[in-house]
Parts: C-alpha cells; sequence; structure tokens
C-alpha cells in the first residue's frame, strides 16, 4: 500500500503568556499549568525552577549559578490521512533550546521531553477498558499499540521530521508505582546512577512499540529515578548540555505532578520502589489539578475515537497490515 499520510509541524514558545491552543490535551503538563488564576504565575514558577535546575547541574564554569537559561518551544504535530485537508492533532512535544548568557550562544537541544497522544489516550483509557470490561483478570489485547507504534515511527522517519530537527527524540516520564527498582554500579556525570526494573511495565511495552528503548537513571540533586526513553545510544548521542536540559525539563514538571516522588524528603536508595501514597514530600508552589487531569484523559480517549480512530478506520487498518515493523 503506497498511501502516504502528510505531517504538519507547527512550533509555540512556552513561556509566562503562553495559552494553549484548541487542539492541545489539557491533561498536558504545560496545559494543566496555563489554566485559571494562577496561570501566569504557574507558568513563570515552572520556568524559574526550569532554569535553576539547569544551572545546578550545569556547574562547571558556573560559579554564579546563572550562566544558562532554558528556552522551550511546544512542538504539534497534525496528520492528513487521506489528504482531504483535514488534520488531526497527532502528537505534542517539547523542543528545549539553551541559552549560553556567558557567550550569548543559543543551543538547540532536545527534541521530545513532554510526550502527548490522544491516541495514546484512546488505547489505555477507551480501547482497554473495553476490552478488560467484565473480565475476571486483567490483560491486553495482541496488537495493543501496534497502530500508535507504526504512526509515530512514520512520522520519526518522515521528511518533515528531518527537515525540522536535527536528532531523534528522547522522552522523559515518571517511574512506575508498582515496580521496583535496583541501582547499579553504572553512574553517568550528568544522568547520574543507572537503576533496573524487576519487571517490564505496560509503558515500557507500548514504547517499545513505537521503537523505542528505556532506561532509567537518578541525575545528582534528583530524588528519584526517571525513565529515558530513546533510539540509539543515550548516553553518546547527545551532549551533556542537551541532557541536563531534559531533565531539568522534566525534572520540573514531574516535581509539580509528582510530589510524592519527584519532591519527596527522602531519596530514593539502593532499592527503591515508588509511593504515590508517600506522605514525606514537599509541595511546590504551583497550583495544579490531579484528579481533573485523571477524569480528562477518559474524554481525551474518546475524542480521538470519534475524530480519528472510527472515521479513518478502514484507511488506518488497511495501512497498518501493510506498514513495516
Amino acid at each position: 500500500m503506497s498511501k502516504d499520510f502528510t505531517f504538519t509541524i507547527k512550533s509555540l514558545r512556552l513561556d509566562e503568556n503562553y495559552h494553549p491552543a484548541n487542539s492541545t490535551r489539557i491533561t498536558t503538563n504545560f496545559a494543566n499549568l496555563a489554566r485559571g488564576e494562577s496561570r501566569q504565575a504557574n507558568l513563570r514558577n515552572a520556568l524559574k525552577m526550569i532554569d535553576n535546575n539547569f544551572n545546578a547541574l550545569a556547574y562547571w564554569d558556573n560559579a554564579q549559578g546563572d550562566r544558562y537559561s532554558v528556552e522551550l518551544e511546544i512542538i504539534s504535530v497534525d496528520i492528513d490521512i487521506d489528504g482531504g485537508g483535514e488534520s488531526f492533532p497527532s502528537i505534542e512535544v517539547l523542543k528545549t533550546y539553551i541559552l549560553d548568557n556567558k557567550t550569548g550562544e543559543r543551543i538547540e537541544g532536545i527534541v521530545g521531553n513532554n510526550f502527548s497522544s490522544y491516541v495514546r489516550d484512546y488505547d489505555f483509557s477507551v480501547r482497554l477498558l473495553a476490552y478488560n470490561k467484565g473480565k475476571p483478570q486483567f490483560s491486553i489485547p495482541e496488537d495493543f499499540g501496534d497502530l500508535h507504534g507504526k504512526l509515530f515511527q512514520y512520522f520519526v522517519n518522515s521528511e518533515a521530521y528531518k527537515q525540522n530537527f536535527k536528532k531523534l527524540p528522547v522522552i522523559c516520564l515518571s517511574v512506575s508505582d508498582n515496580k521496583t527498582y535496583h541501582r547499579t554500579e553504572n553512574q553517568h556525570p550528568v544522568l547520574g546512577f543507572e537503576y533496573l526494573p524487576n519487571e517490564s511495565s505496560l509503558t515500557e511495552q507500548y514504547f517499545k512499540k513505537m521503537g523505542l528503548q528505556v532506561r532509567y537513571f537518578m541525575p545528582p540533586n534528583s530524588a528519584a529515578p526517571f525513565a529515558f526513553y530513546f533510539f540509539g545510544d543515550l548516553l553518546n548521542d547527545y551532549s551533556n548540555l542537551e541532557l541536563i536540559s531534559t531533565i531539568s525539563t522534566m525534572g520540573t514538571f514531574q516535581r509539580i505532578y509528582r510530589p510524592e516522588i519527584y519532591n519527596a524528603n527522602a531519596v530514593a536508595g539502593a532499592v527503591y520502589k515508588p509511593n504515590l501514597k508517600n506522605l514525606d514530600h514537599s509541595l511546590t508552589q504551583i497550583v495544579y489539578d490531579r484528579e481533573e487531569r485523571s477524569r480528562l484523559a477518559i474524554e481525551q480517549g474518546k475524542f480521538a475515537e470519534e475524530h480519528f480512530i472510527k472515521p479513518y478506520q478502514t484507511i488506518l487498518e488497511q495501512w497498518s497490515a501493510h506498514c513495516a515493523q
């Protein structure tokens, strides 16, 4: 099948004046911050936290701790399935840039970081729930994540991606609270100590279908490890400053959204089991509605079903069947 899908890439600066686009998933990290009476203060404080975290990690030739600033762009990718001009919001990620305030240089960082996808909402919050309804034991469909994974790889290998980005994406997520992580002796100067999970998670399996590997590292100044999803060689394909831009950005978001894990008062030890009921943690001065985020994931999944999965089901099934893994 020679069907070509068309991608349109748009970018928008994420600063204290940011307003979410209509097509943006409201549960996305940055969009959740940019709502309500505290929206501008939320964004300003979060961006300041990112800068502070970056300078704490990039401490060499940085005695005052203010050499660098991080700039963020929201990258929105729309997909046109049938060439009719109707596009669906496919994914949103973040692109980092590093401003060296000493030299004036603006350094390109990493694309990815955050990962937002309506189709992933459909898979986890609509399809998976429907598949398991009335069943005594939880299970997943054999082809779970196949379509999403093929669409993501198709985008990363597209001319649209290659024309806009120099390197492959890195996505940074929180660890799973139902897994146990064991610290190894492997230590990277920026990423920190590597951890290994006791078993594979559903998220790992889902991202594997997107072509992504995963490694777990706990950077200096972090209370817990992060999951880094990537293509290629995470430790050698990216510079220290590029990696720090991802750690500082996603570390800040996780301190806001997962304070029980990432703003815990006790740092992860040699054996670590994340606990979302951990009371020994500190809260940031940033307003965030976690309950609303969970509820909206189902609404967003139904939106994908209504506007993408069902209207283009035949085309997508034929394309997926003929698409190389």
